[in-house]
């Protein structure tokens, strides 16, 4: 009798194959528009030509341009003006400490943030200053010098004082550029930080209504409150969530969210953090996965030789 296995199995792979790789795709074109990514070159600000002056740059951070007024660098000493809850209440948002500013975000962004924070932002849908929308963030209108010669100095001092890219790990790049609007409840992460053991639930019930109330004002802020990012990783695959890192309005026009500016470098970490997030036991589970499939492909190899040796005789 001839043996027809192999061509069944044959016809099952290939069927199988077939759903996956055109069917499954296909629908998920359909469902979800394709975005190319810009390799985060922002090709719409200008580059930074003037080569800055650090010493300068942070006296004019320091002084002319304000930035203190609202931010905090703790690396130079520098503490914020209010508390998070407060901020968010008089801004929308805690604005973040600018100490890894550098580290983070691109420099052309960081100049445009400087310079008209809306555009740079893509939110200018939201803060249009032509109908008095202006942005919370106050934009540098120089210092009676070359503004692009100060800009480029400021930036400059920014850079000087962050922490070098292989320094920047996947937790601070998240915290930096997402956490102050994002939870990650799996991570034990808040608006306000990581939340604290307390000894006592009423001081874990205080802290929680500082959140809340952080929230309240993120929500009014941004229209609605930003979702927690425990198992966004899961829920969508690494190529949208890095172009809506990008320009979250080429995912979704109109969207509140902010570009964040972040550098290529920058953006790997943050997703890095989701996906470890999404899925603590990753690195261990991708291990234990290996040995299963060589463990598979020997059983299969030797169920063969079984099978061929009970059947010899009926084919």
């Amino acid at each position: 009798m001839k043996n027809k296995e192999p061509l069944i199995l044959v016809v099952v792979v290939a069927f199988t194959l077939l759903t996956y790789w055109l069917v499954e795709p296909y629908a998920h074109s359909v469902m979800h528009k394709h975005v190319e990514s810009q390799n985060f070159a922002y090709a719409d600000l200008a580059p930074v030509t003037k080569t800055g002056d650090a010493a300068n740059g942070k006296a004019l951070v320091m002084g002319a341009g304000a930035c203190t007024g609202c931010h905090a660098i703790t690396k130079d000493g520098v503490a914020a003006g209010m508390d998070a809850v407060s901020a968010a209440q008089s801004y929308g948002v805690n604005p973040p400490d600018l100490s890894n500013a550098g580290a983070v975000y691109d420099a052309k962004f960081l100049a445009e943030l400087i310079k008209n924070p809306a555009h740079a932002l893509k939110v200018e849908h939201k803060f249009d200053a032509a109908k008095g929308q202006m942005h919370p963030m106050v934009p540098f209108f120089g210092a009676g010098g070359d503004m692009e010669q100060e800009v480029a100095d400021m930036v400059a001092y920014l850079q000087s004082i962050a922490v070098k890219a292989d320094e920047l790990t996947p937790k601070m790049a998240f915290e930096e550029a997402c956490g102050r609007c994002h939870s990650m409840k799996y991570e034990n992460w808040t608006q306000l930080g990581t939340k604290p053991e307390f000894k006592f639930e009423k001081e874990s019930l205080a802290y929680d209504i500082q959140v809340l109330e952080y929230q309240e004002a993120l929500a009014k802020y941004m229209g609605k409150l930003p979702p927690d990012l425990s198992m966004y990783f899961r829920s969508r695959n690494e190529h949208f969530l890095s172009t809506f890192i990008e320009n979250p309005q080429s995912q979704l026009a109109g969207t509140a969210m902010p570009r964040t500016g972040v550098t290529a470098d920058a953006a790997h970490k943050v997703i890095e953090h989701m996906a470890d997030a999404g899925d603590t036991k990753r690195a261990e589970r991708e291990s234990v996965g290996k040995m299963v499939m060589i463990y598979i492909v020997i059983f299969a190899i030797f169920a063969l030789l079984w099978k061929k040796q009970v059947w010899r005789d009926l084919h």
